[in-house]
């Protein structure tokens, strides 16, 4: 029995395809190294061409229609903010997509991925102390986004390494919440439903929610000098070293390749970049010799923690940064099951017990 569906093809998709022998991630007919240096808007032109009634997506199409509902979503802020001081910060962002209508006039696919960013922001600067701040639709998402985090522009540098980071993890083929958003779909439960589900998905410890771990690794290992032996003493402990290994992949995971440049160009800041290249370093050499014959190489995880540090993205973030870029993946995928109009409906194989005859009086 395969309990957890590995390698079970359950759907068929245009919007990406994940080779885990190869190492290769494939988005929509193009590698992802050749389109990470896309803007946010222009993936999502990617991903939406084809599944909607609107005519194609042109880059400043997505662009225009996210920033009139940023504007849109930013009104739900003040009656909901206060209902999320007793929830975590992941909590909080479901609490506020919840808050979205179906009613809503504004097409849900772009609505959903316009108030992402908003209520993050919202969530971040309320537990920070500070009030909120309303988009401001001159703005590009991602640098939207951090202005409305930070209450100031941010540098052009961090505004390209978050949308580097959006487009990297916007789609993973059929992964945990993916698969949930495309089951809600097909009930026509509707986009917003689905989405809701998708971030309940990820909220779990095993899908979405690593990068935190990382740094707390870098943390208790605190120097160059005690990379090596802390590294040791965790594996002869049979300890995971965090950002290393993946579900999927056999290979180097491409998503990691490419925030490690990206983390890279950022380096000159005050940031711990240089010492988790050499934590990472390390690691895949004890790694190889700890586990002879299976390859552990970095995932997307490891340079995830250290962008978003570097980017001054509060740890109880992470999850909900992930799911804004994973937002863009969710909604094409939605909007792909909503056409196929099928409702998913697996078996399961009855293991319980039988039912016994009656006993004669």
């Amino acid at each position: 029995m395969n309990q957890g569906l590995d390698d079970v093809v359950v759907a068929e998709t245009v919007l990406s395809h994940v080779d885990g022998t190869g190492g290769r991630l494939v988005v929509r007919g193009h590698e992802l190294e050749d389109i990470a240096g896309l803007s946010f808007e222009a993936l999502l032109a990617l991903l939406w061409n084809g599944l909607t009634p609107q005519p194609p997506w042109a880059e400043e199409d997505v662009r225009t229609a996210l920033a009139a509902a940023r504007l849109v979503a930013f009104e739900r802020v003040a009656p909901t903010i206060a209902a999320t001081d007793r929830l975590s910060a992941v909590e909080a962002l479901r609490l506020f997509l919840a808050s979205l209508a179906d009613a809503d006039t504004t097409p849900h696919h772009v609505l959903a991925a316009a108030a992402t960013p908003v209520f993050v922001a919202a969530i971040a600067r309320r537990r920070a102390g500070h009030v909120p701040i309303a988009p401001d639709p001159t703005f590009g998402q991602a640098g939207d986004f951090l202005r409305m985090m930070r209450g100031e522009n941010a540098p052009a540098a961090h505004v390209r390494a978050l949308e580097t980071y959006l487009v990297t993890v916007a789609d993973h083929g059929l992964n945990a919440s993916t698969f949930t958003a495309r089951i809600i779909a097909s009930t026509r439960a509707g986009l917003l439903s689905s989405v809701v589900g998708a971030l309940c998905a990820l909220k779990g410890p095993l899908h979405g929610g690593a990068p935190g771990p990382v740094l707390d690794m870098l943390d208790a290992i605190g120097s160059f000098e005690n990379i090596r032996p802390w590294l040791k003493q965790a594996l002869a402990r049979e300890e995971r070293l965090m950002g290393f290994g993946h579900r999927v992949y056999r290979v180097r995971d491409p998503r990691a390749d490419v925030l490690k440049a990206t983390a890279a160009g950022l380096r000159h800041g005050e940031n711990r970049i240089r010492f988790a290249e050499a934590v990472e370093a390390e690691a895949l050499a004890l790694l190889a010799q700890h586990h002879p014959g299976r390859r552990l190489d970095t995932n997307v995880e490891f340079y995830t923690a250290l962008v978003l540090e570097a980017l001054q993205i509060p740890r109880d973030s992470f999850t909900n940064i992930f799911a804004m870029g994973r937002m863009a993946g969710w909604t094409a995928h939605v909007l792909e099951q909503e056409r196929i109009d099928r409702l998913i409906r697996p078996q399961s194989r009855y293991v319980g017990p039988q039912p016994q005859r009656p006993i004669a009086a």
